[in-house]
């Protein structure tokens, strides 16, 4: 009876600064602001933003921030790919065929300004999590 192989384990760590350097390099590509609109839209601080795209961080990205990365950076098909690929291998079974390749589409709000760049940014980060808020509630019906 023939064994079956056992699955060569990866370096976690190698694998996920792999889809990191991916991340990096299209966002070095991208207009400055970059970072700072992808915290805007996670909901998260800048410096969070750090950990997330330098190979140098061995924190992972959570797969529910896959989307708007996607849609934020602008990714083209071979850097979609080439970063799922890094990801998949880092992370078997946490993404989901169709989950982080949702079809997404950008709206322009216009807002006041508040005079107060800490109430802008509270007012942005409110915006952008309702926004999560109600797109999770609307994919669960799907």
């Amino acid at each position: 009876m023939a064994r079956k192989p056992s699955p060569v384990p990866i370096d976690a760590e190698a694998a996920i600064r792999t889809y990191k350097s991916v991340l990096s390099a299209v966002i070095e590509q991208r207009p400055s602001g970059t970072r700072q609109r992808l915290a805007d839209a996670l909901g998260k601080h800048r410096s969070f933003i750090t950990q997330i795209t330098s190979p140098t961080y061995s924190t992972p990205i959570p797969s529910k921030h896959l989307t708007a990365i996607f849609s934020v950076c602008h990714f083209n098909a071979l850097e979609r790919d080439a970063f799922l690929a890094a990801y998949r291998n880092a992370h078997p079974g946490k993404t989901s065929a169709d989950g982080e390749l949702r079809r997404t589409r950008h709206i322009s709000l216009t807002v006041p300004d508040l005079g107060d760049a800490k109430q802008n940014a509270a007012l942005d980060r409110a915006i952008n999590e309702f926004i999560h808020r109600i797109t999770s509630i609307a994919g669960k019906g799907n």
